[in-house]
């Protein structure tokens, strides 16, 4: 039995390493309509795609437990209820990470990516030396820019993402939420 590596608790998750074991999960998670609307317009995956980012989530963990892909595991009954990434994201470096995060819909509404979303920010400007998060997402996606919001995220731009598949809502564009060091010491300080 490979042993559970936790990186981080919060009141009602941890979150901990992905192994092998869990593609099951991820299939099942990517295969909710709802679950996958706003990325790729709620279209059946192909679980060798899954397979394949789950290979790639593995990877991280050779680097340490600073940046990477985690599975959200609630602490009350032990289901698996999403993932979260905290990772460099595309163009920028390792002190400017990317927030993301995939829930099942049972998850939603209970503010658990939010909670996930703030311990991880924390953790990373209070252990990383990160000195910025970034998370984006599409302009409709109304729940996912909250969760961005209540996690201390403020509005940073609007753009137009190039996507590889029409996407419903996709010609309303993009937007990109951050916070900064400065911002996240005087929240934390008030």
């Amino acid at each position: 039995m490979t042993a559970v590596h936790v990186i981080l608790e919060t009141d009602r998750m941890m979150l901990r390493r992905f192994v092998p074991g869990d593609l099951e999960l991820l299939v099942e998670l990517d295969d909710d309509r709802e679950v996958m609307r706003y990325i790729n317009g709620g279209r059946p995956v192909d679980r060798s795609d899954v397979a394949e980012a789950l290979d790639r989530w593995l990877g991280y963990y050779d680097r340490g437990d600073a940046f990477g892909y985690w599975a959200a595991i609630d602490r009350s009954d032990g289901s698996f209820v999403g993932w979260f990434h905290f990772r460099p994201g595309d163009g920028h470096d390792a002190s400017q990470p990317e927030l993301g995060y995939r829930l099942h819909r049972r998850a939603w509404g209970r503010g658990l990516a939010t909670e996930g979303s703030r311990a991880l920010i924390d953790r990373g400007f209070a252990q990383s030396g990160i000195e910025r998060v970034l998370a984006e997402t599409m302009v409709v996606h109304e729940a996912s820019r909250r969760v961005m919001e209540k996690s201390g995220m403020r509005l940073a731009r609007t753009f137009r993402a190039d996507w590889p598949v029409r996407i419903e809502g996709d010609e309303h564009g993009d937007v990109e939420y951050v916070v900064d060091r400065a911002d996240w010491e005087a929240r934390r300080d008030a």
